[in-house]
C-alpha cells in the first residue's frame, strides 16, 4: 500500500471511529448491532462478522475466512488484548458485527470494543450480588451475549435477562427469569430468532427444576415457557407450553413420591434455533439428586433429563425428544453444543443434529423427526452401557452402574467424555472437532433414604462428593464415606485419565485423528485450520493451531491464563483476526498455585505487534496456625469441609487460587476473622456466603483447624 493510500485509509478510519464515538455519546444504535432475521439467516455470507454464539443458526463454529491458513499461520502474533476487572473464570465467545465487538465476562459484565484495536466503547456491570454466585457449579462464568435489532441480550448469574442498547450499553429492559432469592442462575448465552430471545438456566445440583423461556426481544414480555421435568405430584399445572406433555409423557416416568424440591433437567448451555423447521432444541442436564435410587421409588426414565427436546419456536409446543441417558445417575448432562448439518447418510442427504454429550456416545439424529440415526462411542472404556440399540434408541445399561448395593466406578465420569466446551464442524472436511476426555468417577449409594438430607444451598447430590472429586476421576481409589458419614468403602480404581483433541467423522462414525493433551473450546476455519485453547500447569495457558485434515500442530503460543472458552474469527478492513477469552475457572487445576490474575481477551493477527503478559508469580506461603490441631478435630473438620467447602475450594483445601486457596489465607491463623467470614458472611459481596445457618460455631472452628493442618502440610513440603 503506497503512502497516499495508506494516509487516506487512516483518515477514513479516524472519521469512522469519530462517528462511532458520536453514536455512543448520543445513544444512537442504528449502526450498532443492526441485525435482523435476514442477517442471522445469512450469517455465513458475511464471515467478517460473528453474529451468534457459535457463528450462525446452524451452530457449526466455522469461519469461512481464509487469510490465515496452513501456509502462514506460523506468523500469527498477538494483535491486542484487554484485561477484565475480575479474576474469576472466563468462558465467553465474543460477537462481532460491523467492526464492533461485544464480550461478556465473569459476574455477567459486558464490554463493547473496537474490534480492530480493543479500544473500549462502553462497559456494563449488572451488579450481581456475590451471594448469587454460591450455587454456581464451577464459577460465576458467562458464555456470551446475543445481538438483535440494536440490542445486546445478556443472562446474569442472578437469573435476569437484560437487554442493553448496543450503542450506549444502557439498559433497555430487564426481567427476572427465575424465582428471586433461589439457587437458580444463568451462565449460558441467549439465542435470538424471529423477535424472540430464548434463555435457559442452571441449578440442578441444588434441587431446582429446569425450564426454558422465550421473551419478546422488543420489550421483554414472556411469550412461552417449557419445563423439562414434571412438578411435584399433586401440584397444579404450570400454565406453560409443557403442561400436556409433562402430564401424559413425562410424569409416568417418575414413579413414587420423589420428595426433593426439584428434579433437574436444566438447559444450562446449549440452545439451538433451527431455521429449516422453525424449532428450538433444548439440551437438558442431569437429574437431581444424582443418585437415581433416591430420586424415585423404582427405576424410571425420568423424562426429560439428559435429553434433547425439540419445541416449536413460536409457541414452545413439544414436537419430539430423544433421551440419551434414561434415568441418568452419573451427572451425564446432555448440555454440550449441538451442531446442525446436512449429511449424506446411506446414500440420502439428511438434515441432522450431531451431539456428543457427557455419556461418551456420539449421536446423529434426524432433526425433523427425532429419529436416532447412529450412536457410537467416542471415548474409550465406556462401562455404564454396552451399546445403544438403534431400533429402540435406548442404551443397553450395565446393571452394576446403578450402584444400588456397592460402590462403582463409572466411565465416563461426572466430568464427561465431552463437557460444555464449544465444538466445531467444518463443511470443508466433513469433520467434527471437539475436546474429549477418558475419565471416570466413583459413586456410592447412601445407607438408606432416611439418611439423605437435602440442604438448599449445599450440593445435596446423594453421592460421596469428595470421592467424585478425588477418586476415579483422577485414577485413584480412596476410601469413600457415604453422605451420612456412617461408613467407608473402597472405591474401585478407574483408568488413568487422558485428554485429546479429536476429529470425528459423523458419516464414517469414527475418529479421523486425535491429538493428546487437555484443552478447551475449538474453532474450524476455511484456511484448513483448527484452533484450540489449552491449559498448562492448571491455570496457565496455551493457544494452538492444527491442520484440520491431519491434526498436525502448526503454531502455538504460551498465554498467561488457561483457555477453556471457544475461539472465534472475524475481519476488519480485510484483515483477519482470531479472538479467544482466557481465564481458568474454579475447577481448573493440576499444577502449582499462582497469584490470582485477571481474565483477558486475546486477539491475534498475522504479523501482530502486541506482547502478552508473562506468567504470574507463584502464590504466597502457607498460613498455618501456631497450635497443632488434634487428630479428632482434624477428622471432624474434614467431614464438615467435604460437606460444605470442597465444591468451591477443592479437595484437601487445595484450591487453584481462582477462588482463594485456603491454605494460604491469612484468616486461618485468626479464629475471630475466620468465624466472621465463614460464619457471618462478611465477604458475601465477593461470593463467600456465611454458613452459620447450617454450621455451629464449633463446626466452623473444626473446619479452620482442618484447613490449618493442610496449610501446615504445605508449609512442610520441600
Amino acid at each position: 500500500m503506497n503512502h497516499a493510500v495508506k494516509s487516506a485509509t487512516m483518515i477514513w478510519r479516524v472519521a469512522v471511529m469519530a462517528l462511532l464515538a458520536g453514536s455512543v455519546a448520543c445513544g444512537r444504535h442504528d449502526s450498532f448491532a443492526n441485525i435482523d432475521d435476514a442477517r442471522l439467516a445469512a450469517a455465513a455470507s458475511e464471515p467478517q462478522n460473528w453474529l451468534i454464539y457459535n457463528g450462525g443458526w446452524h451452530e457449526q463454529r466455522y469461519s469461512a475466512l481464509t487469510q490465515i491458513d496452513t501456509s502462514n499461520v506460523a506468523q500469527l502474533k498477538p494483535a491486542w488484548f484487554i484485561e477484565f476487572d475480575t479474576t474469576r473464570g472466563q468462558e465467553a465467545t465474543p460477537l462481532v458485527v460491523d467492526g464492533v465487538m461485544y464480550v461478556s465476562t465473569a459476574w455477567s459484565k459486558v464490554y463493547a470494543l473496537d474490534a480492530s484495536t480493543g479500544k473500549q466503547l462502553w462497559y456494563y456491570d449488572p451488579r450481581v450480588s456475590g451471594i448469587s454466585g454460591v450455587p454456581a457449579c464451577c464459577d460465576v462464568d458467562n458464555r456470551g451475549v446475543a445481538l438483535y435489532k440494536g440490542k445486546v441480550y445478556l443472562g446474569t448469574v442472578d437469573g435476569r435477562l437484560i437487554a442493553l442498547d448496543a450503542a450506549s450499553g444502557k439498559e433497555a429492559w430487564s426481567v427476572q427469569t427465575t424465582p428471586r432469592d433461589s439457587t437458580y442462575l444463568i451462565t449460558g448465552a441467549p439465542r435470538v430468532a424471529h423477535g424472540k430471545v430464548f434463555i435457559g438456566n442452571s441449578g440442578a445440583d441444588f434441587g431446582t427444576r429446569g425450564f426454558v423461556s422465550a421473551y419478546d426481544a422488543a420489550d421483554g414480555k414472556l411469550l412461552w415457557r417449557f419445563y423439562t421435568v414434571p412438578n411435584r405430584p399433586g401440584s397444579a399445572p404450570d400454565g406453560a407450553a409443557s403442561d400436556e406433555v409433562l402430564k401424559t409423557m413425562a410424569a409416568p416416568t417418575w414413579p413414587g413420591q420423589w420428595y426433593t424440591p426439584g428434579g433437574g433437567g436444566h438447559v444450562w448451555n446449549s440452545l439451538v434455533y433451527d431455521p429449516d423447521f422453525n424449532q428450538v432444541y433444548l439440551a437438558t442436564g442431569n437429574g437431581f439428586p444424582w443418585n437415581t435410587n433416591l430420586r424415585t421409588s423404582e427405576p424410571g426414565d425420568n423424562l426429560f433429563i439428559a435429553s434433547i427436546i425439540a419445541v416449536d419456536a413460536d409457541t414452545g409446543a413439544y414436537k419430539w425428544h430423544y433421551q440419551e441417558s434414561p434415568g441418568e445417575g452419573w451427572d451425564h448432562d446432555s448440555v454440550s453444543d449441538m451442531v446442525l448439518a446436512d449429511l449424506e447418510i446411506q446414500g440420502q442427504t439428511r438434515k441432522v443434529l450431531v451431539h456428543p454429550p457427557k455419556n461418551g456416545f456420539m449421536y446423529v439424529i434426524d432433526r425433523q423427526t427425532g429419529k436416532l440415526l447412529s450412536a457410537d462411542p467416542y471415548v474409550h472404556g465406556i462401562n455404564w452401557a454396552t451399546q445403544v440399540d438403534l431400533q429402540t434408541g435406548r442404551p443397553e445399561l450395565i446393571a452394576a452402574a446403578r450402584y444400588t448395593d456397592k460402590p462403582v466406578t463409572v466411565s465416563p465420569g461426572g466430568g464427561g467424555g465431552h463437557n460444555w466446551n464449544p465444538i466445531a464442524f467444518s463443511p470443508q472436511t466433513g469433520l467434527l472437532y471437539l475436546q474429549i476426555s477418558d475419565n471416570s468417577s466413583s459413586y456410592l449409594e447412601p445407607v438408606s433414604r432416611e439418611d439423605y438430607e437435602f440442604i438448599a444451598e449445599k450440593a445435596s447430590l446423594g453421592i460421596s462428593f469428595p470421592a467424585l472429586m478425588t477418586g476415579g476421576a483422577h485414577g485413584a481409589a480412596p476410601a469413600m464415606a457415604d453422605p451420612a458419614g456412617k461408613k467407608t468403602s473402597p472405591a474401585p480404581a478407574g483408568p488413568a485419565p487422558k485428554s485429546y483433541l479429536m476429529a470425528w467423522d459423523p458419516v464414517a462414525r469414527k475418529a479421523a485423528w486425535q491429538v493428546e493433551g487437555p484443552g478447551g473450546g475449538v474453532l474450524a476455519t476455511a484456511g484448513g485450520l483448527v484452533f484450540r485453547g489449552k491449559s498448562r500447569n492448571g491455570v496457565l495457558g496455551e493457544f494452538a493451531a492444527y491442520r484440520a485434515d491431519t491434526g498436525e500442530q502448526l503454531w502455538n503460543i504460551a498465554t498467561p491464563n488457561a483457555i477453556i472458552a471457544g475461539p472465534m474469527s472475524y475481519s476488519v478492513d480485510g484483515e483477519q483476526y482470531i479472538a479467544v477469552a482466557s481465564g481458568a475457572n474454579s475447577m481448573s487445576g493440576g499444577g502449582p498455585t499462582y497469584l490470582s490474575q485477571p481474565g483477558r481477551l486475546l486477539v491475534f493477527k498475522l504479523g501482530g505487534t502486541a506482547t502478552l503478559p508473562g506468567d504470574p508469580p507463584l502464590a504466597g506461603p502457607a498460613q498455618p496456625p501456631q497450635q497443632v490441631a488434634s487428630e479428632a478435630d482434624v477428622k471432624a473438620g474434614l467431614h464438615h469441609y467435604d460437606a460444605y467447602c470442597i465444591r468451591c475450594h477443592g479437595p484437601n483445601a487445595m484450591g487453584n487460587n481462582v477462588i482463594p486457596d485456603l491454605r494460604r489465607s491469612a484468616l486461618v491463623p485468626q479464629p475471630e476473622a475466620w468465624h466472621s467470614v465463614v460464619g457471618d458472611g462478611t465477604l458475601e459481596a465477593r461470593g463467600m456466603m456465611g454458613w452459620s445457618k447450617y454450621l455451629t460455631a464449633d463446626q466452623i472452628e473444626k473446619i479452620r483447624l482442618y484447613v490449618g493442618e493442610q496449610a501446615r502440610r504445605l508449609q512442610q513440603q520441600p
